[in-house]
């Protein structure tokens, strides 16, 4: 039986990968608990098998005053938890970051492809947080602790936070969306929690890039959405035009209808962990 503690009771992944595996109750017994405040240093980390680290900011303004902040938590308290889970004892370290590493999507109408050669350039202090916080931990590694580092796009699902309830609150009231040629890599939380959990089962270690096997046009996506709740959305290029000037001085229009892709062969592993294809997740989400 594989133990298992999660460092970020409550978070979305955490609570959702313990959910997942409770599917399995003979193979794996899981705890988790919150690492705010100090409580948790009197914790044996040593009595389990994998530290599954999850605790972190990610959907909070990027603030210039929260930049400290930021690294306390996302680089600071992740270098300290793994530091204690190798004392303690414990062999297996799974670290979630960030394809925000890599920095921001390309604009639109301009292909952004990462593939294993790309040197990530944060654009900001909470990419840098995370890139700063695997550069901690990586060096912890040993014979006896493994360190295992997934730097995933965009993850959705049931109760998911970010950008994509947001385009799923507009895909139920907009008549029409714009039809803009775009690609991103994305993420069902339910091939995540498969993902980390043959990671775990394996003992992997290195750094990960799970996807979703299909690229995801936001156009479609939203598209999709709208399918599902039984909205018809038309999609014109009537507004391209428009979107197109606005995108040189607004950023957030990149962030929805920029490219950004891992290339695909970096996201295979020796098992299979595409439980859900992309039209099955949207119905999932949305239902």
């Amino acid at each position: 039986m594989k133990r298992i503690l999660i460092t970020g009771a409550g978070s979305y992944i955490g609570t959702s990968f313990e959910k997942w595996v409770s599917q399995w109750p003979e193979k794996y017994q899981v705890e988790a608990i919150s690492v705010r405040g100090d409580d948790w240093k009197n914790e044996d980390f040593g009595k389990f098998d994998t530290i599954f680290h999850v605790a972190g900011i990610a959907h909070v303004d990027a603030k210039a005053e929260m930049e400290d902040l930021y690294y306390k938590v996302n680089r600071d308290l992740t270098i300290e938890v793994a530091k204690k889970a190798k004392a303690d004892g414990a062999t297996h370290f799974v670290f979630m970051s960030s394809i925000i590493v890599y920095g921001d999507s390309s604009e639109i109408g301009k292909k952004r492809v990462i593939t294993k050669e790309t040197v990530p350039t944060p654009a900001n202090f909470y990419g840098n947080s995370k890139l700063t916080a695997e550069q901690g931990i990586i060096p912890l590694e040993s014979e006896m602790f493994k360190v295992a580092v997934l730097r995933p796009p965009m993850i959705y699902g049931k109760g998911s936070r970010g950008n994509y309830p947001k385009l799923a609150k507009l895909a139920q009231k907009l008549p029409v969306f714009p039809n803009i040629e775009n690609e991103r890599s994305m993420l069902h939380v339910d091939n995540l929690c498969e993902f980390v959990r043959l990671v775990i089962d394996n003992g992997d270690s290195g750094v990960f890039f799970p996807q979703n096997k299909e690229f995801v046009k936001t156009s479609e996506l939203v598209y999709l959405i709208g399918r599902v709740h039984d909205k018809s959305i038309k999609l014109t290029k009537l507004f391209n035009p428009l979107i197109n000037i606005l995108a040189r001085k607004i950023g957030l229009i990149n962030k929805v209808f920029g490219n950004l892709v891992y290339e695909k062969s970096m996201s295979e592993y020796r098992d299979n962990y595409w439980v859900r294809d992309f039209k099955q997740s949207i119905e999932m989400t949305e239902n």
